[in-house]
This record gives C-alpha cells, structure tokens and sequence, in this order.
C-alpha cells in the first residue's frame, strides 16, 4: 500500500526539471546505458584480441629477438618466465589492451553521446577536431616509441653487468615494452593541450613563445626520464620531436590569435605589475566669478545673530 502511494504521488525533486532538461535520475540511467554499450564494445575487441594474441606478441618482441643473446639452442627466440600462469596472464593483458583499441569506436561514441548534449555547437566542432589531431599525435609517439626501443636494447644489453647473453623474463619485458608505448603516445599530446589552451583564450601565441627556453629544457629533461638507455640517441630524437611539435603548436596559435584579433587590446604591451598610463589634462583653477558685485574674497563672513531670550513665569519677582 505504501508503494502504491508513493508512486501515486508523482515524480522526486530528483526526477523533477522545470525547464525541460534531463533530469538526475535520467543523467544516471543514460550514463548506465552508455556505460553498459562501452563495456560491450571493449569485452567484444577482447575477445578478438584473444585470438590475435600471438601476432601482437610477435610484433612486440621483434625489438628483443633481433638481439643475437635472445636466440637459443634451437634457433628460436627465448624468453624466461617464472610463473605457472605467467603466459596466461600475458595473453589475457594483451587481449585487453587489444580489446581496448579495437573497442575505441564504440567506448568513444559511448563517451562523447554522454557529453555532447552538454555543448555548444562551437565547442562541439572543435571537439571533432581535437580528436581527429590526437589520434594521429599519438600513433605517432607510439611509432617513434617502438623505433627507440630498437636502439636502446642494444645498448642496454650490451651496457649491462651480465653483458650481452642475457634472457629477459618475458611478463616484465612486454609490460616495458607497453609503458614505452603509452608513455611516448602520451608525451605527443603535449602540443594539442597548448592548443586547447589557447583557443580556449587562456593564453596567447606571444606568451606561449615567451616559454620557449623553459620547453626546450622540460622537453630535454623528461627525454633523459622517459628512454630507457642512456645514451644520446633516444633523448635527443624524442627531445626534438617534443620542440618541433612545441613550435608548430605556437605558429597554429599566432595564426588563431590573428584570426581573433588578439594581441591589440590597449593593455596588451604592459607587464602584470605595471601601471597603465593616465591621460590627464590638468585644467587651472582660479577665483570664481564675483556676486552681485562684490568678490568672494571681499565678501563679509556673515554673523549669525543672537535669538532672543524670551523670560519665564518663574524669572518675575
């Protein structure tokens, strides 16, 4: 009885919107929904990535099987595992990362169908074009990623203590290869936030290119940090696609802010601190005009005179 009373009392103040927008519990059924399709999306590319497992390990191991310690007895290439369930394990991480890819359509959409009815139209076509831009910024650092991992493990094989017949464990090798991966498709996305913050009006191209000495520094900096060898190959190839990505950033937000019209305000060419000048025009003052013949230097103060005393009953003797 009380469900029914309930119901028959109409809609919550959360399910209630006076202007025609969605609702709370409609936001929370909607992002349900678009969760639920998301995760559809990336279980059926994790399925074809089980299947395709052993073709993308063979193409992250090539970098380690060009080495000549990673041939065995046999002629094939070696890896050592320590696990029962170690390649397993593997293939099941490998699987998602593919599902992840493949599923990158659908969990996409899912995402954008949630927060595109919050947007302008501006805002959404910039959107577009920003994702259109990531994407290949990203296989990109990718590509330079697996180039660099080439290099650097003939160095760091050859470099090490044990020298260069040496079996690398084959969990820890593939999680190596993938951080790499991920970590120099991140770094190329550093140019497309320096975009997002200028045509979002945050910063200008001017004061992006002030930065230049501290980029070039950070872009040197997380190379050293990021490539696995010490050497100076991988640092300075990634360190130089950073500036150069950097650069182009800076010469697309010039042409923005002369599109917009930036860069002319009247304050523009003043520092944070710095007084804006006042235009003043100083006028002299002088003694005002006389009235009714007499100046006000002449004039008489005038004395205010005395109220008369009026006597009370009690002052008469």
């Amino acid at each position: 009885m009380a469900v029914s009373l309930r119901r028959n009392q109409g809609p919550s103040k959360f399910e209630q919107a006076s202007d025609g927008s969605m609702t709370l519990m409609e936001h929370v059924r909607e992002l349900r929904n678009r969760l639920f399709w998301a995760a559809i999306g990336i279980v059926a590319g994790l399925i074809v990535g089980f299947f395709v497992s052993h073709w993308v390990f063979d193409v992250l191991k090539a970098p380690y099987c060009d080495l000549p310690s990673s041939i065995g007895v046999n002629g094939n290439c070696e890896f050592i595992t320590l696990g029962v369930a170690d390649q397993l394990i593997l293939r099941l991480k490998i699987a998602l990362w593919v599902g992840l890819v493949l599923g990158a359509p659908v969990w996409l959409f899912q995402l954008w169908a949630f927060v595109a009815p919050g947007l302008h139209r501006h805002e959404r076509k910039w959107a577009y074009v920003f994702v259109g831009i990531a994407a290949p910024l990203f296989a990109a650092g990718v590509t330079l990623a697996y180039v660099i991992i080439g290099h650097s493990l003939v160095f760091i094989m050859d470099a090490g203590v044990l020298g260069a017949p040496t079996k690398l464990e084959v969990t820890s090798y593939v999680g190596f290869v993938m951080n790499m991966l991920l970590l120099f498709g991140a770094a190329f996305e550093f140019p497309l936030i320096l975009l997002m913050l200028n045509f979002t009006g945050v910063v200008t191209a001017k004061r992006l290119m002030s930065w230049w000495r501290v980029v070039i520094f950070l872009s040197f900096a997380f190379a050293a940090i990021a490539t696995p060898d010490p050497g100076p190959f991988g640092m300075t190839l990634l360190a130089a696609c950073m500036i150069l990505l950097y650069f182009i950033a800076v010469g697309v937000s010039a042409i923005n802010d002369k599109r917009k019209g930036r860069g002319k305000e009247i304050y523009a060419d003043l520092d944070d601190d710095e007084v804006s000048p006042l235009e003043e025009e100083r006028v002299p003052v002088g003694v005002s005009d006389r009235v009714d013949g007499v100046s006000p230097v002449e004039a008489p103060v005038p004395v205010a005179k005395p109220l008369p005393i009026e006597s009370r009953y009690d002052d008469m003797t």
